[in-house]
């Protein structure tokens, strides 16, 4: 009988370049991200879509996009900003929510990135970037696939499997590697990239849920002349919307719901496991 394959540790170089090497290669690593999982790969458009087709979702659903945390700024290009909203301030809320923890910004896609990667939102051509903060070890793994693959950004993706797969009304975010590789065991190429201690990866982000990250549109902002301006929340994670409202509001911005976000994601329930 083989030995079993030892674990690959997000906060050990050795493993990181294991699975960076990987990635770049075209596997499709699970990798440890703030308090839960994420799977991250190459940017290209077959790897995409053949995460999609893995997740049960539609194979040309547009994917979002990750980077190492200095590189966020670039993915985004600052000059479509409405002229109503100072790009200062909203870099500096950025600054404040990536330095807390996990979160996501959606706003005016660079031109270097590709179709499958950006989706048109209100006559304008946008992106996702989703991180896991600033000093979440995830980084370096980051940097080194950057560096493996040659590009600026990477493909990122929820870990779970799609309720279009699974008939489930929502199919939250693993917060569990164990769970998270028994519902990708179909997938002979899959690396996983686990906490050391997922108790405590969880019990260092007190303030968020073990799920997908809130994500913030500022793309165009609400209302004509409503000062201060108004920033939508699109997707309402693991960062509670309180929370970016007082981010927010010193820097002279309002922060409001979009229609489709007023139910808050859920969390993953294993059964005998607490949070």
């Amino acid at each position: 009988m083989d030995a079993p394959t030892p674990p690959l540790y997000i906060d050990r170089p050795e493993d990181v370049a294991v699975a960076a090497r990987a990635l770049a290669g075209g596997a499709i690593v699970a990798a440890a991200f703030a308090n839960f999982y994420v799977i991250v790969t190459r940017p290209d458009a077959a790897t995409v879509h053949r995460v999609n087709l893995a997740k049960g979702r539609p194979v040309h659903q547009v994917g979002s996009i990750t980077t190492a945390i200095g590189r966020i700024p670039g993915m985004f290009d600052w000059t479509r900003i409405s002229p109503r909203l100072p790009v200062g301030r909203v870099r500096a809320l950025m600054d404040a929510l990536y330095g807390a923890g996990p979160f996501g910004f959606r706003g005016p896609a660079a031109d270097r990135l590709p179709e499958h990667l950006t989706q048109i939102d209100q006559g304008m051509r946008t992106t996702q970037v989703i991180a896991p903060g600033l000093t979440c070890p995830s980084n370096a793994f980051f940097e080194r696939a950057l560096a493996e693959t040659g590009t600026d950004h990477l493909y990122i993706t929820s870990a779970n499997r799609s309720r279009h797969l699974t008939g489930a009304a929502e199919e939250p975010a693993h917060w569990k590697a164990g769970a998270l590789a028994a519902d990708f065991a179909h997938l002979d190429d899959l690396v996983v990239l686990v906490h050391r201690d997922e108790a405590a990866a969880r019990a260092a982000y007190p303030g968020y849920l073990t799920t997908s990250v809130t994500l913030l549109s500022f793309h165009a902002p609400e209302g004509d002349l409503e000062e201060p301006p108004v920033l939508t929340v699109d997707r309402h994670g693991s960062l509670h919307l309180d929370d970016v409202r007082r981010a927010a509001a010193p820097l002279g911005l309002q922060v409001r719901l979009a229609g489709g976000a007023r139910d808050r994601l859920q969390v993953r329930g294993y059964a005998g496991a607490l949070v």
